[in-house]
């Protein structure tokens, strides 16, 4: 069956679960940890930014991508980074993949990285790529009258053991998480003051947890080698499960001195690689312990099931990054055998169950740490794609 259309959307309202519950969750959204800083980033460096990372980060819109076929079957995905990343599908990708066989995923998407070929198959290419990628999914599972975790082959999980990212650590713990990830406040630009500031704000968050609960830390590609081995030799007692994405995507260098300096620590990063490539690179050097490829940005579901095959090749394993955020990322976790924990990154504040939070109609959440995607055709979201406006 042919492809007839790629088009961009307008993204469904989001579902609440009560019109009293939304006004709630609106009027104390800004108790929630990331509503104000710090949290350390690659700008903290520059005073006028270092406070709150939102504060220079784009602020372009999601959209929706729909796949149509020539039976009228439509299969839908979110898309991230708003106008730059809809241009390239609606002008430029989307028109060369019309005509092609709706059903061969695994062609289309190498149609589309070698199309990126003449500005870089990285960045926003790579999100344009996933969003089609994903409603190609959607729409194959909906064709087959199948959850995509089947298409998979199927659960490799009884369900998935979700933890918890955020800075209120205690409400979490009230929600039922055994494993939580903090984001790291300080950089280097803050000098031995960030440092012991750093690692008085993890040990009190151990005290919080206890011992019986994993405890793993968020860099979010703010420090440099010294600061980072500083840091992790100040941690070790501490027992982090893993540091994340400590320093700047790009530098593959970096990442092996880094490697070489603190071979005692857990080391995850690739929520900012895009495509197969450097997921291949690092599990021929053993960068790092754990991929963290997100689906929404690595160019879909694809690339994560390759990403997974080099993982296990290597004896690597893969979190993803918001795996539990998204109905995409649900599946890939649920299906796939080296996908051991799921990541659920939490906007709710204090008091605000997960259940209450804003979601895509149709999309699990976890319970006392644990979760299970819904079963419905595609990603079993619960969207009229013929009413989502098309955008121009």
């Amino acid at each position: 069956m042919k492809i007839k259309s790629i088009e961009v959307v307008k993204m469904p309202e989001l579902t609440y679960s009560s019109e009293a519950k939304l006004k709630k969750f609106n009027s104390e959204m800004k108790n929630a940890w990331h509503s104000s800083g710090p949290v350390a980033n690659p700008m903290t460096r520059y005073s006028r930014y270092s406070a709150y990372r939102p504060s220079w980060m784009p602020r372009w819109e999601n959209f929706g991508c729909v796949v149509t076929a020539e039976d009228g079957s439509q299969g839908f995905a979110v898309g991230n980074h708003g106008k730059p990343v809809a241009t390239i599908i609606s002008e430029y990708l989307g028109p060369l993949l019309i005509g092609e066989d709706c059903m061969a995923i695994e062609k289309i998407y190498d149609m589309m990285v070698r199309m990126g070929s003449p500005y870089g198959t990285t960045g926003l290419h790579s999100y344009a790529v996933s969003a089609i990628d994903l409603a190609l999914w959607d729409l194959k599972g909906k064709i087959l009258n199948l959850p995509v975790y089947e298409l998979l082959g199927g659960p490799s999980h009884d369900d998935l053991f979700c933890y918890s990212t955020g800075g209120d650590t205690e409400w979490y713990m009230e929600l039922g998480f055994k494993a939580t990830k903090l984001p790291s406040k300080y950089g280097p630009a803050d000098g031995l003051e960030g440092l012991k500031k750093n690692v008085e704000f993890i040990s009190n968050n151990r005290e919080i947890v206890g011992d019986n609960v994993e405890l793993m830390l968020d860099c979010w590609m703010s420090l440099d080698i010294e600061h980072a081995v500083r840091l992790a030799e100040e941690l070790r007692p501490i027992k982090l499960k893993w540091i994340e994405e400590i320093l700047p995507s790009e530098d593959f260098d970096a990442h092996s001195e880094l490697r070489n300096r603190v071979p005692w620590q857990t080391l995850a990063t690739g929520e900012h690689w895009y495509s197969t490539v450097p997921f291949q690179h690092a599990a021929s050097k053993h960068l790092i312990d754990i991929m963290q490829p997100d689906i929404n940005w690595v160019g879909g579901m694809t690339p994560i099931v390759k990403i997974c095959a080099i993982a296990e090749a290597a004896n690597i394993s893969v979190i993803p990054h918001g795996g539990g955020n998204t109905v995409y990322g649900q599946h890939a976790c649920y299906a796939m055998p080296a996908i051991p924990w799921t990541e659920c990154f939490i906007a709710s504040p204090p008091g605000i169950p997960i259940e209450d939070a804003p979601r895509l109609p149709g999309q699990a959440f976890p319970k006392n740490g644990k979760m299970i995607p819904t079963d419905g055709a595609g990603f079993g979201l619960d969207i009229d794609i013929s009413k989502l406006e098309i955008l121009s």
